[in-house]
């Protein structure tokens, strides 16, 4: 029998490819990271069997220090993301739908799916590079109409901004606990960060950075905030030439206003007022998130509706009781809100 507790009898009723895409935009970026990226594409059942028929896509992106091939770890008693996607559409409760799972990881951890000159153009690869790539390969429906995008927190937060900067490539984007209201999820942590680099690195992120290569991530407590307001920084701060710029103090926790009005320039609750119209035009938004989630990001999804509410943007939001982490049984439940809505006329 065929059940979530015998993963290796599984079959998928669809098929996934794993490809390779060569990034000409990625080409000698800041940190040395492969501009070869691995791109899996999820094509439904029967796709094969209809030729002539074209599908709508969503491209799916992943959290901090996310890479590719997590997609297929599991939980215990769970199936994995691709192993729900192909459940979701092979029962019918979906229409059938591409989907694209892109990498966007970095050596910092991440890049937030946006241009920096401190970790690379993953916005312009993103959108430039992988959309057009998935598109000449399979029959997908190439307009915005037809194109979504769906991501958890990092990703959450790239499926956010992405529509907003560029909302000729997409109309529709869920966002499972995505990084927003960055008072509330960025700056509590940064008096972590100075008292561990006071602690343990004499208050330079180089130290921390020698050492964390040297070792095991995630060895010592401090692993995370550390490599977290270091990677945010890089991805939301850095000037021109690569220069990291923190928005605080690392050695008195004292803010530096001026690179945290850069930060919150980037804070989805700011963006939403000065991209009102490209928000107006979404045909479909769904944001959710659990309500202890650790980083507080549920007050920032509610936020982000408040802000969609005040343009008149409708939208969906849902609070559900977990946590953060272990949430992967929401992706099918936006994955068919977004297939649904792609799909009509």
């Amino acid at each position: 029998m065929r059940t979530a507790t015998t993963p290796w009898s599984m079959e998928f009723a669809g098929r996934v490819d794993e490809l390779e895409i060569e990034s000409e935009v990625l080409r000698s970026n800041p940190l040395g990271d492969p501009a070869v990226r691995p791109l899996w594409v999820y094509v439904p059942p029967g796709y094969d069997d209809e030729p002539d028929r074209r599908f709508p896509a969503v491209f799916v992106i992943q959290g901090l220090t996310g890479q590719l091939d997590m997609w297929r770890n599991r939980e215990a008693f769970r199936p994995n993301f691709l192993e729900l996607a192909d459940r979701l559409f092979a029962s019918g409760e979906a229409p059938p739908t591409i989907v694209a799972f892109v990498d966007c990881w970095t050596s910092l951890g991440g890049s937030q799916f946006l241009n920096s000159p401190a970790t690379g153009r993953y916005h312009d690869y993103l959108c430039d590079e992988a959309v057009a790539f998935v598109d000449a390969r399979y029959r997908t429906e190439a307009r915005r109409e037809k194109r979504g995008i769906q991501g958890k927190s990092s990703g959450g937060y790239g499926a956010m901004v992405t529509p907003m900067l560029r909302p000729d490539l997409f109309s529709a984007f869920a966002s499972h606990a995505g990084d927003a209201l960055f008072e509330a999820c960025y700056l509590p942590e940064f008096r972590e960060s100075v008292r561990a680099l006071r602690d343990d690195y004499d208050g330079s992120f180089e130290t921390f950075w020698a050492d964390v290569r040297a070792r095991p991530f995630g060895t010592k407590q401090s692993d995370g905030v550390l490599m977290n307001d270091w990677c945010m920084a890089a991805c939301y701060s850095a000037d021109e030439d690569g220069t990291v710029r923190l928005p605080f103090d690392p050695r008195t926790g004292i803010l530096v206003e001026e690179v945290w009005r850069r930060w919150l320039e980037k804070d989805p609750v700011r963006m939403v007022p000065r991209h009102a119209d490209a928000l107006r035009s979404m045909r479909a938004i769904w944001l959710d998130a659990g309500k202890k989630d650790e980083w507080y990001l549920d007050v920032g999804a509610v936020a982000v509706s408040e802000e969609l509410k005040a343009i008149g943007v409708e939208h969906t939001l849902e609070l559900f009781d977990a946590g953060h982490m272990s949430i992967g049984y929401r992706y099918p439940r936006s994955l068919a809100f977004l297939a649904t809505a792609l799909s009509s006329d």
